[in-house]
């Protein structure tokens, strides 16, 4: 397909989901928050460079564009997840099989939890939950599975909003589980409204029931099946009851879930790896030295797992030596989980030395690094397309780096000064 070719598919400017089809077969499906822009974005001179060279493939052999609108984002999540069910898109599943995806199930119980699943931990055949580290859920039967979703990220933040509407419980355990902490989460979670205040089990079987239709992606049937609800129970004079399904229709409508994608120009689902870290040293006058460590998943910041060190073997301003005694300490934590690839600060010089010191250390970890110019912007992208690593990815890390080892830095110097 060309750029030209789009004017004859009539994109609108409102969320959705879009298929490139050759032919009659489908090639890749995804989603927008404008489906104008976003496919137009498949056509810019840099697509190779952020979304590789498997999307670039897709888009030579595609012969049109269909589309499907939606009211909101979070509906063309889950329509996006039941149309590659479907249709098993070969562009969406390159590289990937059905155990790599998350999806999200419905548990088989009394009170049952709506969860989220890596597909390697699930068993199709029996709707069970085959194995899981934690051992609560093993061979916890299921009602349903939904999916596969492409980003495990959006797929939390969607069911996230999908709690606000229809209230339901996503604990680790059973709820009728009795230990301290587990009736503690539960009772914080229904003094902010996320669960219901009593699990009163007709209302939460109605809740589940709405849940499902949304997850499997059919809206359209669960608004007319609320709508006829908020009827009756007006008509029965229950007021309070059709007040609350009311509300409920009101935020199908009206969610705020630009959350879900954040920036579009980003790869498309399995472009990326899992887990990207990102380096950087600060120094005060050639003392003082601070190496930062920060984590990117799924095109994310992680800040929670950000972490600081004190540069203690280098005895003078040397970018190199405190990069790598940086590297090493960070290796020293077995105990963190390890990094798809990394990115450092810097030209083919800190590459090396990081692909040095990390084959001291014996991991075969890839290693990209972002080059600068004059005015410290990115220039260039060492190593990223080896790593695996989305160029985007590595910018935002390496961002990330420098933002973090600046304010930690600023933090040490403001301390010295008042000493």
């Amino acid at each position: 397909m060309e750029r030209t070719d789009l004017k004859k598919f009539d994109l609108p400017d409102v969320p959705g989901v879009y298929l490139f089809k050759q032919g009659r077969k489908v090639l890749y499906v995804g989603k927008a928050t404008s489906l104008r822009d976003r496919v137009r974005s498949y056509f810019d001179d840099d697509l190779i460079a952020t979304r590789g060279s498997r999307i670039v493939d897709m888009v030579t052999k595609a012969t049109s564009v269909a589309h499907e609108t939606t009211p909101t984002v979070l509906e063309a999540l889950v329509r996006e997840a039941a149309l590659i069910r479907a249709y098993h898109p070969p562009a969406n599943a390159e590289g990937k099989d059905d155990k790599t995806f998350l999806y999200a199930v419905v548990t088989d119980e009394e009170i049952p939890r709506v969860l989220a699943i890596r597909g390697s931990n699930l068993d199709f055949k029996t709707k069970t939950v085959a194995t899981l580290a934690k051992s609560d859920f093993a061979r916890q039967k299921l009602r349903a599975i939904y999916g596969p979703f492409p980003s495990g990220l959006q797929l939390r933040e969607g069911l996230r909003l999908i709690r606000k509407i229809f209230p339901f419980f996503d604990t680790p355990k059973p709820v009728a589980a009795k230990s301290k902490h587990q009736a503690a989460k539960i009772e914080f979670n229904r003094q902010i409204g996320q669960y219901p205040r009593a699990v009163e089990k007709a209302a939460y079987r109605r809740s589940i029931r709405n849940v499902a239709l949304f997850l499997a992606g059919s809206t359209k049937e669960l608004r007319k099946k609320l709508q006829k609800e908020m009827m009756l129970a007006a008509q029965a004079e229950r007021f309070e009851e059709a007040a609350t399904i009311r509300r409920q229709l009101f935020a199908l409508d009206h969610i705020q879930d630009v959350s879900l994608i954040k920036d579009e120009n980003l790869t498309e689902a399995g472009d990326r790896v899992g887990r990207i870290e990102a380096y950087d040293t600060a120094h005060l006058a050639g003392t003082n030295a601070i190496g930062v460590m920060v984590v990117v998943e799924d095109g994310m910041p992680s800040k929670k797992e950000y972490r600081t060190f004190n540069i203690r073997g280098v005895q003078k301003k040397d970018d190199i030596a405190s990069l790598k005694e940086l590297l090493k300490r960070r290796f020293g934590h077995l105990e963190w989980p390890f990094p798809n690839a990394i990115v450092v600060d810097g030209g083919q010089t800190q590459k090396k030395a990081a692909e040095a010191t990390l084959a001291e250390l014996g991991l075969p970890i890839k290693v990209a690094a972002v080059v600068k110019d004059e005015r410290h912007r990115p220039r260039e992208i060492l190593g990223a397309r080896a790593a695996g690593i989305v160029e985007a990815d590595a910018v935002l890390a390496n961002a990330e780096a420098h933002r973090f080892s600046l304010s930690r830095h600023r933090r040490a110097r403001s301390r010295a000064l008042r000493n």
